[in-house]
């Protein structure tokens, strides 16, 4: 058993969490396809994703989590329209040219960002969200600024996408710890004329 099995397991993090307000704001707007969840934890979004029409990949190291996605997608009726995918994600061969929406809640994957976009469809879709390192003191998110991303990092390694939203805050949580974080919203598209979908808010 691993430790991220051991915390699913033990309760330490939400069985039921809801998906990433970002991402629910835009998703109207963002046609339905075939979906990629990175390090979907206990479907987070990849649940929500099988719920609005999507055919999702979820991809995480965790059995246990991907048990608890399992279950929960059951309990939306949502579970044929859901892959579970057990694989070390610093090992894993994503495929080419695949999914029109690809989703990443705060796990630090930027060395595998190349593959990554290469798994997007032209037109496809990137989101990611991550804890950022902060003059401040944020509790929340990894104890070592080795697993946060630095200032712009994330905008940085998103340029060669279009990027239709950017935004680093830091934010109260439910738990009253504060969070230092950043979101991006990203289209593998090109050109000086492009058309940017609304948020719905």
């Amino acid at each position: 058993m691993t430790t991220w099995d051991e915390r699913f397991e033990s309760g330490a993090y939400p069985t039921d969490p809801d998906p990433s307000p970002m991402l629910r704001d835009y998703l109207p707007e963002i046609p339905t396809g075939r979906a990629l969840d990175v390090a979907t934890g206990t479907g987070r979004n990849a649940v929500y994703l099988a719920e609005s029409g999507y055919t999702v990949d979820a991809l995480d190291q965790s059995q246990s989590g991907l048990r608890i996605t399992r279950e929960r997608a059951a309990e939306r009726d949502a579970a044929d329209r859901l892959n579970l995918v057990q694989a070390d994600l610093a090992e894993y061969g994503f495929p080419t040219d695949r999914y029109d929406l690809i989703t990443i809640s705060f796990y630090r994957a930027v060395d595998r960002f190349p593959d990554i976009k290469e798994a997007l469809t032209d037109g496809g879709y990137l989101f990611v969200e991550h804890h950022l390192r902060s003059t401040d003191r944020t509790p929340s998110g990894p104890s070592s600024d080795r697993y946060r991303f630095g200032a712009n990092e994330l905008l940085n390694a998103c340029l060669d996408l279009t990027v239709i939203h950017y935004d680093a805050t830091t934010e109260q949580r439910p738990d009253d710890k504060s969070r230092a974080s950043a979101r991006i919203l990203a289209r593998k598209s090109t050109g000086q004329k492009q058309s940017y979908p609304a948020r719905r808010e």
